[in-house]
This record gives structure tokens, C-alpha cells and sequence, in this order.
């Protein structure tokens, strides 16, 4: 799975990318979503890249998103964060009783610098596996 969170807010951005945003379930600053590894999101993530950190999510990270920020759709319900994590795979979200995005907290010990041309290592774009480490800071 790929963890996509959007950390741009939204002023000043260009309405084509506003509404990528906005179909892929970005709307706020600090949320997140999981997508599938598919070579279509690949170029949306390619097209948002400035304004979103994305990389592969591992499993660990994944059950403690899942019990510390899932909401279900339902309230009232619980969740179980490891029975849902090992049925992500084959179902999304939304069918496993949970909302399709995760509010999160802006990161702890701030963000490192938001560069985006390439210049420093901004936390903007492809994070591969660093992306684990941001979504812990923001838990």
C-alpha cells in the first residue's frame, strides 16, 4: 500500500491539482489516504508530488494508523486494527466499515524544510520508506 499525505494547504493551488486532491480523498491539510500500487495512481502521485509526501506504508506503521486515527463509518463500532490491516489487500476501506481517509496531527519536531526543486531533502514528494517515520510523528 501506498500512504499518500497531503501537506500543502490551499491557498494558491492550481485547480487541476485541487481537484486531483480532492478525488483522491485529500481535502485538508494533514490527511491521508492508502491507495494501491497501480501504475495510474503512480502518475497521479507524479502530478500532485509537490504538494503531497507519499511512499510504501509496512505493516507495523499500518495497524498502529489503523488503531490510533481509523474512524468508522458507524459510530459506536469497534475496529480491529489487525483484522483489517491483513484484509486491506483485497478490500478497501470503506467496505471494511472504516471513512477512507485519517486526520492526522502535524508532525512533531516539525516538518524538515519544504523544498520542492530538488534542492535539500524536503519532505514533499517520493519518501519511499521515510514516509513510516512521518506518519509516526504525526500519530
Amino acid at each position: 500500500m501506498i500512504a499518500v499525505i497531503r501537506i500543502s494547504g490551499l491557498v494558491g493551488v492550481p485547480s487541476r491539482i485541487r481537484e486531483t486532491l480532492n478525488r483522491l480523498g485529500l481535502r485538508r491539510k494533514y490527511s491521508a489516504v492508502l491507495l494501491p500500487p497501480t501504475t495510474e495512481i503512480i502518475k497521479l502521485l507524479k502530478k500532485i508530488r509537490n504538494y503531497v509526501s507519499f511512499g510504501s506504508i509496512n505493516k507495523e506503521t499500518l495497524i498502529e494508523l489503523i488503531k490510533k486515527r481509523g474512524r468508522p463509518l458507524k459510530s459506536g463500532t469497534k475496529i480491529d486494527a489487525e483484522k483489517t490491516a491483513s484484509q486491506l489487500d483485497k478490500k478497501n476501506l470503506k467496505d471494511l466499515g472504516l471513512k477512507p481517509f485519517f486526520r492526522l496531527h502535524p508532525p512533531r519536531k516539525r516538518i524538515e524544510s519544504k523544498k520542492h526543486f530538488g534542492v535539500g531533502k524536503g519532505v514533499l514528494g517520493d519518501n519511499k520508506e521515510k514516509i513510516n517515520d512521518l506518519l509516526r510523528r504525526m500519530l
